[in-house]
């Protein structure tokens, strides 16, 4: 059994309802003051101070407006109020998930992306409760993390983007790293390491070590290569199916997340291409991937550079077509996860929630 991990989205500060969704806790809501936006500073100034330390002894209190307005701090000032604001609303709400489905479908979205990655990652995290695939876990973090791609020997890498613009930042080492970087000196970048199961080189225990701690950094990077291709020489290769594929892992938890928010059983498997005369739904992962989903569906000429960034193609089944919309009940639905051009990738969960062909509500 692996040891409770990523502790800064305060899971196991959370309660679960009936229905199995996350309910808000003052434990949970109490611990983000600890987070860097809303932390105190030498800096903080006396009402600061004190509406800090009047939450952490109540996270629930009611705070009014002249409190907030009295703080110094123009930022301060900002992070308190979208915390309170996102507070209310989840407590509004009654659940993480609730929260999350009325903001999606709402259109209007004035929380900052680093509150909602937190809560998504709570999320997730309860779907990741019990397992122990730390691939799945790797995958899951594409959830609520940006991600930059690169291509070395042939596969395709997926790594943490902040992660790795601040090695490229400070060769690995920090503060340190950034001052010696400033000062040109030479120095060898610390090496992320590829996420890989088998006997000679498996790191799954290392993932899982470092995913434990209160600080923990995404180190691991994520293959996504549907093949690895081998020389034999003489002009001769073969392609063999990458068995660990992090496709096989995403494409586990997008359909459990599927399950989890609408109650809907899906099958999804990644796809090289699509070979389907009676294609009739699809949706991108990202904003790229839907744009060029839909420039392929209608038949418009794509450039050869923009397909390049397709990442991967998906196929999702329904377990019971009478789950679908009519219209389109046993087609499948195609999916694309593609990078942007400078090669990073934001997935959008979501757009799984908001735009699948389900039957109307009461069929």
């Amino acid at each position: 059994m692996n040891p409770d991990f990523w502790p800064a989205c305060g899971y196991t500060l959370l309660q679960r309802n009936p229905q199995g969704w996350l309910q808000p806790t003052p434990a949970w809501l109490g611990a983000w003051l600890a987070r860097p936006e809303l932390a105190l500073v030498p800096e903080s100034c006396r009402a600061e101070t004190r509406l800090h330390q009047a939450l952490a002894a109540d996270p629930l209190r009611p705070v009014p407006a002249a409190e907030l307005a009295a703080l110094k701090d123009a930022d301060a000032r900002e992070n308190y109020g979208h915390f309170l604001a996102l507070r209310d609303a989840l407590l509004q709400a009654g659940t993480l998930e609730a929260w999350l489905l009325g903001l999606w479908r709402s259109g209007s979205i004035r929380v900052p992306p680093i509150f909602i990655d937190v809560v998504v990652q709570a999320v997730v995290r309860g779907l990741l409760e019990g397992g122990d695939d730390a691939f799945e876990a790797r995958a899951a973090e594409m959830f609520f993390r940006t991600q930059r791609l690169s291509v070395q020997d042939g596969r395709q890498l997926a790594g943490d983007k902040e992660t790795l613009d601040l090695q490229r930042e400070t060769h690995g080492f920090g503060d340190l790293g950034r001052l010696l970087a400033q000062a040109a000196q030479p120095l060898k970048a610390a090496q992320l390491q590829v996420l890989q199961a088998g006997a000679e080189h498996d790191n799954r225990a290392a993932y899982w070590a470092e995913a434990a701690k209160p600080a923990g950094r995404h180190i691991f990077l994520l293959d996504l290569t549907h093949e690895i291709k081998q020389e034999l020489g003489h002009g001769l290769a073969f392609h063999l199916t990458n068995a660990h594929s992090g496709l096989k892992a995403l494409s586990a938890m997008l359909a459990r997340w599927v399950r989890h928010f609408l109650g809907v059983a899906v099958r999804i498997t990644p796809l090289q291409k699509i070979d389907d005369a009676q294609w009739r739904w699809h949706l991108g992962l990202d904003a790229e991937a839907s744009r060029l989903m839909d420039d392929l569906y209608e038949g418009r000429e794509v450039a050869p550079e923009r397909l390049a960034r397709l990442v991967s193609l998906f196929r999702l089944d329904f377990e019971h077509p009478r789950d679908m919309h009519p219209d389109v009940a046993g087609k499948p639905v195609y999916l694309g996860l593609m990078a942007t051009a400078e090669q990073t990738l934001r997935l959008k969960p979501q757009n799984l929630l908001l735009n699948l062909p389900l039957a109307p509500a009461g069929a």
